[in-house]
């Protein structure tokens, strides 16, 4: 007997990738529903390769019943409708930033703080980090584990595509128009993102940081631990998929090339692609599609004791929001939820 899975926001970027993400991943659900607003409402989406889902209107259902929500609609959404699923009995796996911070829910990388699930219980909510958090601490927890990290200085450059599709349909507007003299038009972002980047996600905060920086500080400490330091400068460059992040690290003890790679070979998730050819390191273009965290040019910071620099690379789509949220899925099947899958 499987599982009754409730996808809500699944006709955003992400809700299609959750929806691609369970048919490919084979996950055992009986009953897959489709959830979104009231203008998405019996239109249909693709599930699998073969099959279409009618989507329902998200203000209307009952969760009675369901298993297992996954959730992608925006935080003002989730922060009504996450805890009435999870009233209902559903176990919410929420990609939004609405709970990321609550004491009470867990914030979950499985390969990293997998072993935090069973917090889940208290709210029956789990969070799923922001996508530049998750690859980030992908790279970080076995170098943490093997020299702890003290310090994290990482810039990093995001795609369009974790502003949602109108922000893709932006860069592809003013990329087009540029070469017919056309004058760019800016609705999704606060500059042209057309030949540029824009060093400016999310709001800015009182003391100059984005929000979206102050999310890769808190929810690193949150997942990793509390004694790390982080400062961050996000910038959203004109690539439709794939966050790239330049990482500088200071660590407790010492740790060198040889060894980092090690560790990060041995990591579950990671992919090492680290040769000092023309060709040797991984860029967003080549992750498209890939569910695995590919870190290169790892190299010896010499500017401070046991410094090292790397670069990371991940489908901010897949591992940075509906695999990862699946993952979570799939532990919770393997022991949590007592349903027989």
């Amino acid at each position: 007997m499987g599982y009754k899975v409730a996808v809500v926001g699944a006709t955003g970027n992400v809700g299609r990738e959750i929806l691609s993400t369970l048919a490919e991943r084979e996950f055992p659900a009986d009953e897959v529903i489709a959830l979104a607003s009231e203008r998405s409402t019996g239109h249909q989406i693709s599930y699998g390769e073969d099959d279409l889902l009618t989507v329902q209107n998200l203000e209307h259902f009952d969760f009675k019943g369901t298993d297992i929500v996954l959730s992608s609609p925006g935080a003002s959404v989730s922060a009504i409708h996450a805890p009435r699923a999870a009233k209902a009995g559903a176990v919410v796996i929420d990609n939004t930033s609405q709970f990321r911070m609550d004491p009470d829910v867990p914030l979950i990388v499985p390969e990293v703080n997998g072993d935090k699930l069973h917090e889940y219980s208290k709210r029956n909510i789990i969070a799923n980090p922001n996508c530049s958090t998750i690859q980030l601490v992908m790279a970080l927890k076995p170098l943490h584990d093997a020299a702890g990290v003290k310090r994290v200085v990482v810039s990093t450059y995001q795609s369009v595509s974790g502003a949602g599709k109108a922000a893709m349909d932006e860069l592809f507007s003013q990329t087009r128009g540029i070469f017919v003299n056309d004058s760019p038009t800016r609705e999704e972002f606060t500059k042209q993102i057309a030949f540029n980047a824009i060093p400016h996600i999310d709001v800015f905060m009182d003391d100059g940081s984005t929000k979206e920086e102050w999310k890769m500080m808190v929810e690193t400490k949150k997942i990793l631990d509390p004694s790390i330091k982080l400062s961050a400068t996000c910038v959203r460059v004109p690539i439709f998929i794939g966050h790239g992040e330049a990482v500088n690290v200071e660590f407790d003890r010492p740790i060198s090339t040889e060894e980092a790679r090690l560790a990060l070979r041995n990591a579950e998730g990671v992919v090492v692609v680290d040769h000092r050819v023309d060709d040797g390191y991984v860029t967003p273009v080549e992750c498209v599609g890939e569910d695995a965290v590919y870190v290169s040019r790892i190299r010896e910071d010499p500017t401070v004791e046991n410094g090292l620099s790397f670069w990371v690379v991940a489908d901010n789509l897949r591992k940075g929001a509906a695999l990862n949220t699946v993952q979570i899925a799939e532990a919770l099947t393997r022991g949590f939820l007592d349903k027989a899958a």
